[in-house]
């Protein structure tokens, strides 16, 4: 899809408002899992041992690494859309803004209590933005374009990016831990929910269904 696509129809404004703010919270939930310490998601296990390594912050780091995922859009011939843009800026941006007022937490029982927060307020997130259909994020954009590409199945296709990413970013000096796999056994059933539960209508042929090929069937089968 194009930047200007999927800025038309129906439900516009709250199609916005569901991308703005579920991008937001994503960076913000991101944040909860920094200050828990418990391990991180992939992508930010990287973005964190990148930021150990250069000194900036993780949110730009963010920021940087989706700017170039994206160039990696070119070749396979992904098209960016307005989301896919704004969550190059909007989730690093809130991440930073979140960890600059969010102590670090302090106990076993508040550092528990703020990854499970930061998991369930992820998952509630992604099926904001995504049920917004203004495009898939850079990272899930180089997974169903690589898909469409190379033929291999979403699922192997995520497991060899996110591993390659959780491995780079461990060996970097990002968090990896008990956060990280509940994270990765958890995210999948809460990105179902909630982007059902979020879901916006659109005409669509009856009996129509997501496809495994689409963001949102690729985000379904994490």
């Amino acid at each position: 899809m194009s930047i200007a696509s999927g800025s038309r129809g129906r439900h516009l404004t709250r199609r916005l408002v569901q991308l703005y703010a579920g991008l937001t919270l994503y960076g913000v939930s991101s944040a909860l899992l920094v200050r828990a310490g418990l391990g991180m998601e992939p992508w930010n296990v990287l973005h964190q041992g990148l930021a150990g390594l250069t000194g900036l912050t993780i949110g730009l780091v963010s920021i940087v690494v989706g700017a170039l995922v994206l160039l990696l859009w070119i070749p396979i011939r992904q098209r960016p859309g307005l989301g896919t843009v704004s969550n190059v800026f909007v989730i690093g941006l809130a991440m930073d803004g979140t960890l600059a007022l969010l102590p670090d937490g302090h106990g076993l029982v508040v550092r528990g209590a703020l990854m499970v927060l930061g998991i369930v307020l992820n998952g509630l997130a992604t099926g904001l933005y995504i049920a917004a259909r203004f495009g898939p994020g850079p990272r899930d954009g180089l997974m169903t374009g690589l898909h469409r590409v190379t033929g291999w199945s979403i699922r192997l296709t995520r497991t060899l990016i996110e591993v390659a990413v959780v491995t780079s970013g461990f060996l970097l000096g990002g968090s990896v831990g008990v956060g990280t796999l509940l994270y990765a056994l958890s995210i999948g059933p809460l990105a179902q929910f909630f982007l059902r539960f979020f879901a916006v209508p659109e005409t669509r042929p009856v009996g129509t269904a997501v496809t495994p090929e689409s963001p949102e069937g690729a985000i379904l089968r994490r």
